[in-house]
């Protein structure tokens, strides 16, 4: 396999020069939203080529980062054109819903709100329904620059990091129970992985030994980016997923020494991660095929 892209490291942040151009006619995007975008785009690029052979282009109004992966997460389309008006969204979606037509394994498009008109924004259920995409699921970009943190601690768990491939099997089969994913595919989605293992800061949080919940941090491009956040279903609601993002977010700054963090957060997760000391900053709503 070739080498792995590396995680960008940039003081400052980076906006597509569509946003630094004096365009009147272009509406303002709020730099944290367009932040939130690129942390996705970039981190995704290294996440999916820890895969192998993964398609990672950009395209006119999207950039693929597609693994055909059975981890439905590695196979992602994400719209980056901002102020797409109806008729672009439209041209963009149907390129994507097309290009996801061509692949074995299911994926999604991540449409961040900020870049759309208000007029596209309205019709964006029927526009992804015309591209013959249906809503799968909402995920807020958020972020918040307060680390360093307490050494986190939890009196049910203690806490390992994913270091070896037996815990990374189980760091894999925690998320894809989430989802209602099979063991297996946790395994094709993280296994073998010396990103994983070696170059993230991946933790478990285990309860009498048995892991129970699972965060990762890595640096990318000044920021410290969460990943991969997950509970086992049958031990949810104890703070087992906050503590153990916390230990993630705690032994991260302690690697890089970076004090802002992101995350792409469900609407079950906001809650946690605004208690951590996250804020919302963008919306992405992701359709995958009909």
């Amino acid at each position: 396999m070739s080498e792995l892209p590396q995680p960008r490291q940039f003081n400052a942040v980076l906006l597509p020069r569509e946003f630094t151009m004096q365009n009147p006619n272009r509406a303002a995007i709020a730099p944290e939203a367009v932040r939130s975008l690129d942390q996705l785009v970039s981190m995704w690029e290294v996440i999916v080529a820890d895969r192998g052979d993964a398609d990672l282009r950009a395209l006119p109004g999207f950039t693929v980062r597609w693994a055909d992966n059975r981890f439905g997460f590695w196979n992602t389309l994400v719209f980056t054109e901002m102020n797409a008006d109806r008729k672009r969204a439209a041209a963009i979606l149907a390129e994507a819903s097309a290009y996801m037509r061509g692949k074995r394994q299911s994926g999604l498009i991540w449409v961040c709100q900020e870049y759309l008109t208000p007029p596209a924004l309205e019709e964006l259920p029927a526009i992804a329904a015309e591209a013959g995409l249906a809503y799968a699921l909402t995920c807020h970009g958020m972020e918040g620059d307060f680390l360093p943190i307490p050494e986190p601690s939890h009196a049910e768990l203690s806490f390992v990091r994913a270091s070896t491939e037996n815990l990374m099997r189980a760091y894999g089969e925690i998320n894809a129970a989430g989802y209602g994913w099979g063991p297996d595919v946790g395994h094709e989605g993280l296994g073998n992985s010396p990103l994983w293992k070696d170059r993230m800061q991946s933790w478990l949080g285990l309860a009498d030994g048995v892991p129970v919940s699972a965060a990762a941090t890595i640096a990318n491009q000044g920021c410290l980016f969460v990943a991969l956040v997950a509970t086992a279903p049958a031990e949810q609601r104890k703070g087992y997923g906050e503590a153990t993002t916390r230990k993630a977010l705690y032994e991260g700054f302690r690697a890089t020494g970076l004090t802002r963090a992101v995350l792409h957060a469900t609407d079950a997760g906001m809650p946690v991660y605004r208690r951590i000391g996250f804020q919302k900053v963008a919306t992405f709503q992701c359709f995958g095929l009909a």
